[in-house]
């Protein structure tokens, strides 16, 4: 399957052989191997502190590797099926944002659903890219945004032939997938690049019966978060090219905000961890597989939930289902997502990944355990009999608020503004991030006109608690809007 021996580790190996070199340190950074800081040793473990180290010679450096990084590169990008891959220290925002700026100048067009992470839009307020949505259908009884229908995207292919890219999110958070490959090859028959956020997608280059991965469709650039699904630690991600992208061109789109002084124990994370998935991955994502399937067997055995999978394919908005999202469907039990993903912290010490207007997710990946399944499923059972209630009236169901865009991400938010209460901006033009974080997918966008329904929707969130982030204002009391639009 693999062409390289993927038992190597290039950049944790030779950071192994750096450590027992016990080579004087008059360089950065400035706790010397931990000494200047006694209280990070005893956090993080003196191992772990004397390799966080800076880049030379014998370690290679992220900015224009050739050594040992770029052979984790190869490494990586063999693993994953890519003509290249990039190791990032940004997180997948920053490889998503490396996608956008890529392929697009001020005033080009990518098609996009509206609803995706918060790193696409801030890409384009960066580059100035102007978005073509393709508004995605919203199931009513979950209330969650659905995949881009390829009739939809071909619509917009048609009425937008100078756009530059396509731009998809497979899968959702809700483990949703549009037909990717479908989608690829109507992008290259008009000329088109197709880019993929693919960060919770790691497990699909690795599992066996997984919707299709980014790659393996013919897309031309895909940002996987390692650090999700593949075990890595937390910031460091990857980004895949197929063979139209330019390796120099993309480095150095990267190299503009990538920092200098990359983090080699992210990167050494990285390269064990790819090694961890090409060797045993298989079998680790079976074994998730098999916990999620269980986990929604037992949910739905109690009554009052809805643990979706693969029912929901529709061979359409629905192309595909990935099962190892456990995404859970809470309103019938008559409490929000969020009030569900409260309750499990506050009562029962269980921290999910996400909980919103209707829903919640518990991310399952290689280190998850059955009893810590059970448990979750014991505590759902009980926050049903203790807290469930059975009038539904005061929810609100979540559903997709089709954008009217004004003016273009860039220029909405470097105008002139002004700071207006909530309920006075309603038919002003935004000049700001709104969000529910996670899952980081913008109520508001800078450009985007501000209706009855998405202030309904805002203050409905904050009443339940979900974490807002975006607005200047802290406290999402008052939003920035265009003068005089």
């Amino acid at each position: 399957m693999f062409k390289l021996d993927q038992s190597q580790a290039p950049i944790y190996e030779a950071l192994e052989n750096f450590r027992k070199m016990r080579v004087v340190p008059f360089d950065v950074p400035g706790h010397k191997r931990g000494r200047g800081n006694p209280e990070l040793v005893a956090l993080l473990g003196e191992k772990c502190v004397g390799m966080d180290v800076n880049s030379m010679k014998p370690l290679d450096n992220l900015c224009h590797p050739v050594s040992v990084i770029r052979q984790a590169e190869e490494l990586t990008a063999d693993a994953f099926g890519a003509a290249h891959a990039f190791l990032m220290v940004g997180g997948t925002t920053s490889a998503v944002q490396a996608m956008v700026l890529s392929v697009a100048k001020r005033g080009e067009k990518i098609i996009l659903p509206r609803n995706v992470h918060r790193s696409v839009m801030g890409a384009m307020v960066l580059c100035g890219a102007v978005p073509v949505y393709v508004n995605p259908e919203c199931d009513e009884r979950l209330g969650i945004p659905l995949g881009m229908k390829l009739s939809e995207v071909e619509k917009a292919v048609r009425q937008n032939p100078d756009a530059k890219a396509i731009l998809v999110n497979n899968p959702t958070y809700y483990g949703i997938c549009s037909d990717l490959k479908g989608i690829v090859e109507l992008a290259h028959r008009h000329g088109m690049l197709c880019l993929v956020d693919e960060a919770h997608g790691t497990h699909l280059y690795f599992g066996e019966n997984m919707p299709i991965s980014a790659m393996a469709a013919g897309a031309d650039m895909a940002a996987v978060s390692m650090h999700k699904s593949g075990g890595s630690l937390t910031q460091s991600s990857v980004l895949l090219t197929g063979p139209a992208m330019q390796e120099g061109y993309v480095r150095q789109i990267i190299n503009l905000t990538q920092t200098t002084s990359a983090s080699y124990l992210l990167l050494s994370s990285l390269d064990i961890s790819r090694r961890n998935l090409a060797l045993r991955g298989k079998e680790a994502f079976a074994g998730v597989v098999e916990l999620a399937e269980y986990a929604r067997r037992e949910i739905n055995n109690i009554g009052g939930y809805y643990a979706y999978s693969r029912e929901l394919i529709n061979a359409d908005s629905i192309y595909d289902f990935d099962v190892t999202k456990l995404a859970v469907n809470t309103l019938d039990i008559g409490l929000a997502g969020i009030e569900v993903y409260d309750l499990l912290r506050d009562e029962y010490d269980i921290q999910i990944e996400f909980g919103d207007l209707g829903n919640l997710l518990a991310y399952l990946s290689i280190g998850d355990r059955q009893r810590d399944v059970e448990r979750l499923v014991g505590a759902l059972s009980e926050v049903r009999r203790r807290f469930g209630r059975k009038d539904k009236a005061n929810l609100m169901k979540q559903e997709y608020i089709d954008p009217q865009v004004a003016v273009s991400p860039q220029e909405a938010f470097y105008a002139d503004k002004e700071s207006l209460p909530l309920r006075q901006t309603q038919g002003r033009v935004c000049s700001e991030f709104v969000m529910c974080y996670p899952p980081g997918i913008p109520i508001l966008a800078p450009g985007e006109r501000i209706t009855g329904p998405i202030l309904d929707y805002i203050e409905y969130a904050k009443e339940k608690g979900c974490s807002m982030t975006g607005p200047e204002d802290a406290m999402i009391e008052r939003l920035n809007v265009l003068k005089g639009v």
